[in-house]
This record gives structure tokens, C-alpha cells and sequence, in this order.
């Protein structure tokens, strides 16, 4: 492993301050989930407007949006590792938002599937900045907290796209399509993404205001005079600890595959029982509401306590509880004989797939260097989303084309997608368990 002196500590921040850092990155993160989701609503008319097949919606669903990973999420964490963190995550909520009001002009699939591709663009900046951001304002044993606030925004941003998306929606629907002057006729979901994108570039204002902390936790033996010298030193210490890297990175990545899956709901729920958007989206949107933050703040929150126990692999043990769960009631719930029995495995989806994403985000900090954090996560962000986005919304929708043949048999190919991935997930974040825990033994010895 690589092995130097950490620099002295500089004072963190304030509460009030860095709780109010904490506040405005929450609310982008929920912004980019809503923008996100959104599609999840419009799959139907999307659909019939575009004439696409169940594969393409899958795609429009995930490799659109994952694109961006690959092309920036890696050089957005070295720039955040070395750059002022607010300004780029002020300029990739601008992207995003401006590249979701596009998503409303496409006029056929390869517009839209472009514009998708521009909001992971901007998305891309966010997380491993926001981290960065959060690790630099709190003490060791007190950052699980704000960062299972953060990770909230996940279902928070979820839960209000299909709560507020689903009322608004379901009546808009029925609007006729609109003559724009240059822009043509505009079908009414395609000035629901207008609506939805343009409100974001306040909190980019916002967020540019934020006052950034001072670095902590500095390795003295990862500085580096160029962009080059860091991404070698980061590799070298990731490679050197690749074994906790990797299965927190393979667990976390079924996680958001079964995630992912979600995406069909939508789609569940209108094919079984014929339900309208409105009363998807304000089922869906309550579990969400309740059981991921409550998921979010109880994996946080037993990571916390039972670090300051002793257990130096806290947060990794909470993480594969969480997946465990999810694992179980992703499978179940999609083939379920009832809206209700469906909804109430859901909930209890949510609530461990919550745990899992904001207690691994914690594992994956512990063991990074104030140099590679940024990095870290961003890797980390990559892999996990690109499989995520790439696997789960794609193999559902190729298993309902090609295997099952049967547009009514979403449910099946949702759990078959979930128990194949998350059986994966489950088995790396085990066999990884005694080696996350030899790393924050080793960086526990530097500080």
C-alpha cells in the first residue's frame, strides 16, 4: 500500500455551514433524480409517438444516460480532486437542466435518445464533487450522517417526480399537441420536460454561492505537481487496495441495477391493472417518499454507531444487510398477484436498496485518501451506474421482446433481471468483507 504522513488538520466548517452545504447538494441531487425519472412517466406516449419497440425504450431509459460515465465522470473526479468543486457542480446542474427542456424539442428517436445522453453530461459532476464537498466539512465519525442526508436525494428526487410528475402529467396528457413558431407542433409530454428542465438553473446560482471548505485528510505522498502525476498516483492507490475497491463497486453496481429495474414500474402497473400515471405516481411516489429516506438515514445511522462501537467495517456490513434485502424483495414484488402485496414488497426494496447506497457510499470514502476521494468515487460512479443503466433497463426490455415474448410478462423478466444480478452483488460484497476491513485498518494507522 501506499504509505506517507497526512498533512495537519485544518479546522472544518461550522454546523450551521456545512449543514447548509449539505442542504443545497441534497436539493441538486433530488433535482437530477426528478429529471431523471421523468421518462419513467412518459414511456407510453413516448412510445406511441415514436413508434418504439420495448428494447428502445431501454435504451432510452439507460445507455443514453449512462454515455455520459464513460466520457466525463472520470475527469470530473480529477477535477473535483483539484478544482473548485462548486463551480463544476454548478455548471453540470446548468447542463442538465438545459439538456432536459431539450429532451421536450426531439423529434425522433435519435434526438431524443442525444438529448438523454446531454443530461448525464451534466450529471456526471455531481456526486463525486458533492462527496468531496461533504467529507471536507464533517469529522471522520460524524460524516455517515450527511451523507445518508445526501443520498436521500435519491428517493426524494424519485418520489417527487412521480408524485407531483404523475398529478401534473395525467391531465396534460389529454392537452392537445401545441404550434410553436420554428419549433413545430409539440406533443404535451414533450413540454412537460420543458417545464421540468428550466427551473433548475436557480439552484445552480445557488449552489455557485457556496462557500468551499478547506481539503482534509491530505496523503502528502499523493500530491502531484500535473493532472497526470494524480491519475497515476490515484490508480497506484486504488490498485494497491483493489480487492475492497472492487467488490464495493460490484456489490453497489447490483444495487443500482435492481434500481434500474424500477424504471419499468410505470409500465408494471399500466400493462397488469390498467392503472393512469396519476395514481401510479402517487403510489409509487408515497413508498419512495417514506422508505428511502427512512432506508437512507438507517443504514447512516448504524454505520455511525457501530463505528464509534469499535466495528471498523461498519459500513460495509451494513451495505451487504441492505443488498440482502433488496435482493429478496426486488425478485418478489414484480410478480406479484396484487397491486398491493406489489407495492408492499417495493416499499421494502426501497428501503434496503436505500440502506445499501448510503452506507456504501460511506465505505467507499473511508477507505480513499483526501487526493483520491474525488477520483474514487467517480470510478466508482462510473462502473456502478454504467452497469446499472446499461444492464437493467435493457435486459428487462430485451427479455419481455426476445424471451418471453409477451408485452404482459414485464413483471417476470423485472425479477428475473433482479435475482440473476443481485445474486452477484451479494456473493462479491462478502468475499470482499475482510479486505475493506485491512484498508481502513491500514489508513486508520496513517492518520
Amino acid at each position: 500500500m501506499i504509505s506517507g504522513a497526512n498533512s495537519p488538520a485544518v479546522p472544518y466548517p461550522s454546523a450551521s455551514r456545512a449543514w447548509y452545504t449539505v442542504t443545497l447538494l441534497t436539493l441538486a441531487y433530488i433535482l437530477s433524480f426528478f429529471d431523471r425519472q421523468i421518462l419513467s412517466l412518459l414511456i407510453e406516449p413516448i412510445k406511441r409517438s415514436f413508434e418504439l419497440s420495448d428494447t428502445q425504450v431501454g435504451l432510452l431509459l439507460g445507455p443514453a444516460f449512462a454515455v455520459f460515465y464513460v466520457t466525463l465522470g472520470y475527469p470530473a473526479g480529477i477535477l473535483a480532486d483539484r478544482k473548485s468543486r462548486k463551480i463544476l457542480i454548478a455548471a453540470g446542474i446548468s447542463v442538465w437542466c438545459l439538456m432536459t427542456a431539450l429532451c421536450g424539442l426531439a423529434k425522433d428517436f435519435k434526438q431524443l435518445f442525444a438529448a438523454r445522453v446531454g443530461v448525464g453530461v451534466g450529471e456526471a459532476t455531481l456526486t463525486p464533487a458533492a462527496l468531496s464537498l461533504i467529507c471536507d466539512s464533517f469529522p471522520h465519525d460524524r460524516r455517515a450522517r450527511p451523507i445518508s442526508v445526501y443520498m436521500m436525494g435519491i428517493s426524494l428526487g424519485s418520489a417527487l417526480a412521480y408524485l407531483v410528475g404523475g398529478q401534473l402529467l395525467e391531465p396534460m396528457l389529454a392537452w392537445p399537441p401545441l404550434h410553436v413558431p420554428v419549433i413545430g407542433v409539440l406533443h404535451s409530454w414533450q413540454l412537460a420536460f420543458v417545464i421540468v428542465g428550466l427551473p433548475g438553473l436557480l439552484l445552480a446560482i445557488l449552489v455557485a454561492g457556496i462557500r468551499e471548505p478547506a481539503r482534509q485528510d491530505l496523503n502528502q505522498s499523493l500530491d502531484a505537481g500535473s493532472a497526470r502525476e494524480a491519475f497515476a498516483a490515484a490508480l497506484k492507490y486504488m490498485r494497491n487496495r483493489w480487492q475492497a475497491y472492487s467488490s464495493l463497486t460490484i456489490g453497489l453496481s447490483a444495487n443500482t441495477i435492481i434500481g434500474y429495474v424500477a424504471s419499468w414500474n410505470v409500465v408494471l402497473f399500466q400493462r397488469r391493472w390498467d392503472w393512469k400515471i396519476d395514481d401510479i405516481g402517487l403510489a409509487l411516489g408515497l413508498v419512495l417518499l417514506v422508505f428511502g429516506p427512512l432506508g437512507t438515514l438507517l443504514g447512516g445511522a448504524a454505520a455511525d454507531r457501530l463505528a464509534r462501537a469499535g466495528h471498523k467495517d461498519s459500513a460495509m456490513r451494513i451495505t451487504i444487510g441492505g443488498i440482502i434485502g433488496m435482493v429478496v424483495f426486488s425478485t418478489l414484488y414484480p410478480i406479484a398477484s396484487s397491486p398491493a402485496v406489489v407495492l408492499s414488497f417495493f416499499a421494502l426494496t426501497v428501503l434496503g436498496g436505500a440502506a445499501a447506497a448510503a452506507s456504501g457510499a460511506v465505505a467507499l470514502v473511508t477507505i480513499s485518501a483526501n487526493q483520491v476521494r474525488a477520483q474514487a468515487t467517480a470510478l466508482y460512479w462510473i462502473v456502478k451506474n454504467l452497469a446499472g443503466l446499461m444492464l437493467g433497463p435493457v435486459s428487462v426490455g430485451f427479455l419481455t421482446d426476445r424471451v418471453f415474448g409477451d408485452p404482459n410478462k414485464v413483471g417476470s423478466s423485472m425479477a428475473v433481471t433482479s435475482v440473476v444480478f443481485g445474486a452477484v452483488g451479494i456473493a462479491a460484497l462478502v468475499m470482499g468483507l475482510r479486505h475493506y476491513r485491512a484498508c481502513v485498518e491500514a489508513s486508520d494507522g496513517q492518520q
